[in-house]
This record gives C-alpha cells, structure tokens and sequence, in this order.
C-alpha cells in the first residue's frame, strides 16, 4: 500500500452497504478500504489492529451506535 493512500474502516451492520461503500470508495486511488466491521464492538478492536485514518460509521446500529462509538 503506498504511504498516502488514505485507510479507511467500514463499520455498518449491513453487508450490502459495506460493499457499496468499499466499492465506491475504492475507486478513488487515494483510498483504501482496510478493514470492515458489522459491529461496533468490533469495529473498537479493529481501529486498534489497522490504524485507519478514516472511519465510516452507521448511526443506527444494534449494541452501539455509531456516535457512541466515535466518542470512545
């Protein structure tokens, strides 16, 4: 991966809006879809694992949503 590409974690409870946004994300050479999470629970450890510099998140998700998630 070229150092100013931009990383970028998924977080959203729905497998097709995960693929729409990592196809549509990627075809911007600058980005890269590093990583993906259908929870925020996983999501947390996730940030910790792969660093991104970007995170998507869905507001409305079971557990946590995605402004409670972003606070931690």
């Amino acid at each position: 991966m070229k150092n100013n590409m931009v990383k970028v974690l998924i977080v959203n409870d729905s497998l097709v809006v995960r693929r729409f946004l990592k196809d549509t994300l990627e075809q911007d050479a600058s980005l890269k879809v590093v990583g993906e999470a259908k929870d925020p629970y996983i999501a947390v450890k996730k940030v910790k694992k792969l660093d991104p510099d970007v995170l998507t998140l869905d507001v409305e998700m079971p557990k946590m949503n995605g402004l409670e998630l972003l606070k931690k």
